[in-house]
């Protein structure tokens, strides 16, 4: 008996650790959790012009998301009244032409309200800002606002609505290079359930390669992201070096725990470039974000981390890379 029961917990003890097990990532093979700063570090030159893009954003009473060349950039569904300053370089791949684009949407539940269409005073206002990293000098390239009612200012357009949409461009010159989308498939021409059922087994090995704790992994479906990150920011080491130090805090938290993946949609970025499953929620805490995500606590109370990932697959091949 004793060597029955000795054999049958051999055997769970076997199963629990293949269960345990990811696959390593091809992509960025040579990425470890060790030298990912360094690897990191390495891409990042310096330039005489050192311009950093901006989006000076003022928000009213609606909720919003903002891409840069069809990459979400900026999401705001809790603050009607909002007017932060956001970073595009690491939206920028080439010099030329940007494309801005806005998509409004009721306020919905805020505080003892529920705004479930456009007011008149809904609106959003963004300039972008060239703000020079070496010289501290920075000017306005274009504003763009969105068009009153005719032509008055405490009238929004599209009063009484529940979605508006519009797009303008600005140009940017980057002495910068990183790597864009090109190169990679448009993912619209596929057969959608093909597609779905391919990236959800992709986010599924994601979400084991994060829960199982999986170090070298994560820095592996991490780097490219972060490499134009810190390349389009002129970073330093140091910089580097502090933001994967808190990523790997939370991510070593025993706390640290993925989240099912579900109540999400299928949607395209970057002219169909990019795929990800995204979260289907009118809750403002998930809302715009990645059906990826995991909670934690670090003695504080609950916290939330979305992980972020966008999916494609470069011209010629047929398996996803991560970005």
């Amino acid at each position: 008996m004793k060597t029955k029961i000795l054999i049958v917990l051999l055997f769970i003890n076997l199963v629990s650790s293949c269960q345990n097990k990811t696959q390593p990532i091809m992509q960025n093979s040579e990425i470890t959790e060790k030298n990912i700063v360094n690897k990191l570090a390495s891409n990042i030159h310096h330039y005489d012009d050192e311009p950093m893009y901006q989006l000076l954003i003022t928000n009213d009473w609606c909720s919003s998301e903002i891409l840069v060349n069809d990459i979400l950039a900026y999401k705001n569904f809790q603050e009607p009244l909002d007017g932060p300053t956001v970073d595009i370089n690491n939206y920028i791949f080439k010099n030329g032409a940007q494309k801005v684009t806005i998509r409004l949407y009721p306020v919905g539940k805020y505080k003892n309200k529920d705004i479930d269409k456009f007011i008149a005073e809904t609106g959003m206002s963004i300039t972008v800002n060239e703000y020079n990293a070496r010289t501290e000098k920075d000017k306005e390239i274009v504003k763009y606002s969105a068009p009153r009612k005719n032509d008055q200012r405490d009238s929004f357009e599209a009063i009484g609505k529940t979605y508006y949409e519009a797009s303008f461009i600005f140009n940017a010159t980057i002495p910068y290079k990183v790597e864009g989308f090109e190169n990679a498939r448009d993912l619209r021409e596929w057969d959608a359930a093909i597609l779905h059922k391919k990236l959800l087994q992709e986010y599924n090995k994601v979400k084991a390669i994060y829960q199982n704790k999986n170090y070298d992994n994560i820095a592996r479906i991490s780097y490219a992201n972060l490499k134009n990150q810190v390349i389009s920011k002129y970073q330093t080491r140091e910089y580097i070096n502090e933001v994967w130090e808190m990523l790997m805090e939370v991510y070593k938290l025993p706390t640290f725990e993925m989240q099912p993946i579900e109540n999400y949609k299928m949607v395209f970025f970057a002219d169909g470039k990019l795929v990800a499953l995204m979260q289907d929620s009118k809750d403002s805490r998930v809302r715009g974000n990645s059906s990826l995500w995991a909670k934690f606590n670090r003695g504080e109370g609950i916290e939330t981390l979305f992980c972020n990932r966008y999916f494609y697959i470069p011209k010629g091949e047929t398996e996803f890379k991560i970005y």
